[in-house]
């Protein structure tokens, strides 16, 4: 189960932050700091975020009849992917770095960027719905890195290939199609 947990969230994390406001700040970043320091930040305020989330959902998952988490989750993904649908092109969030350190700026940025944004809202429902806590994390957090590098070193190539609508397009097909088969599940196992 760890292994098909880990491809459900990576599948999931990675399409869904693919052409999402941290990855072009990341590759604004990178044009202006060397890429090290912004990986660096990206990496851990990410890692820092999957803990956070797969802590929330694996207490929904303890604490709560794991169907009406399903039914939640499931409401969660929809919801996440009508936003998704629905975001304009010119949705966009931009920062800067202040202090010294380019690390410390970009975890800082990143941490605050992405608190309760929907991947980690996704991560949240993953984890309170699928079996193996270890497999969540592992994907979310690996997907969110996978991107960082993606639009650290080659965001502007796949942007100017693939526009970024049609990008935000496929994350909310995808939401859309997990929330129902999470619905699918809780229906099918509850009984």
């Amino acid at each position: 189960m760890v292994f098909a947990d880990f491809i459900k969230s990576f599948t999931l994390i990675f399409l869904a932050e693919m052409g999402d406001k941290t990855q072009i700040i990341l590759m604004l970043l990178a044009a202006r700091h060397h890429w090290s320091g912004v990986f660096g930040g990206a990496a851990s305020a990410f890692t820092l975020l999957g803990v956070i989330a797969v802590a929330a959902g694996q207490l929904l998952y303890a604490y709560l009849d794991p169907r009406w988490v399903g039914v939640a989750a499931a409401i969660l993904f929809a919801v996440l992917g009508v936003m998704a649908l629905r975001a304009s092109d010119d949705d966009d969030e931009s920062g800067t770095i202040k202090g010294r350190s380019v690390f410390w700026g970009v975890f800082a940025l990143i941490f605050i960027a992405e608190l309760g944004d929907k991947t980690q809202l996704a991560t949240v429902s993953l984890a309170a719905t699928l079996s193996n806590s270890t497999g969540v994390f592992l994907g979310a957090t690996l997907a969110l890195w996978a991107v960082s590098i993606l639009g650290i070193f080659f965001g502007a190539t796949i942007m100017r290939r693939i526009p970024e609508r049609i990008v935000k397009r496929i994350a909310g097909i995808l939401f859309l199609l997990f929330a129902a088969i999470t619905i699918v599940h809780v229906f099918s196992n509850g009984s």
